[in-house]
């Protein structure tokens, strides 16, 4: 499931998928920074660009990112993990790059059939009323093509039917 709403000038996009694995398995793949290329469409051209990756998230990390959000426009993103409850939910906020703000809640929750993972990101577009009004034609379609990607991958990683 995902969704967009807007308040004032921030955007939401909030996304769910269940997943019939452990919140173990669930916590260890979505907490190691180097797994975000394995869900990132290959397009987008992501690398992680900082000298070395724990493979846990913790608070207080910078992370430093290549991507290429649309065909030859190269982007540079810091972001830093300012969360973490281990094994429940970590949250990352960009410090520079596309967005003028980017807040991003990752929570993974236990089910009977496995796990929900869902992820609520508060987001706000640059260049005023222009960046809002390009928000739903251009934004929100490619964050929703990158979330039908990362569904399909972690589907596919998880060996769900």
């Amino acid at each position: 499931m995902l969704s967009f709403t807007q308040s004032s000038n921030i955007f939401q996009l909030k996304a769910e998928l269940e997943l019939p694995i452990s919140k173990k398995e669930a916590w260890d793949f979505l907490s190691n920074p180097k797994n975000l290329k394995k869900i990132t469409p290959p397009s987008m051209g992501f690398e992680i660009t900082s000298p070395y990756t724990n493979e846990k998230v913790y608070e207080g990390q910078i992370i430093t990112y290549k991507v290429y959000p649309f065909k030859g426009i190269k982007s540079y993103w810091v972001t830093e993990i300012t969360k973490v409850k281990e094994n429940e939910y970590f949250i990352d906020e960009q410090r520079f790059g596309p967005y003028k703000m980017w807040h991003h809640e990752h929570f993974i929750e236990e089910t009977k059939y496995g796990v929900i993972m869902k992820d609520l990101i508060s987001y706000k577009i640059p260049f005023g009323l222009i960046g809002r009004l390009v928000n739903p034609i251009i934004v929100q379609k490619q964050l929703k093509k990158i979330f039908d990607y990362r569904e399909e991958k972690l589907k596919e990683y998880f060996a769900v039917k």
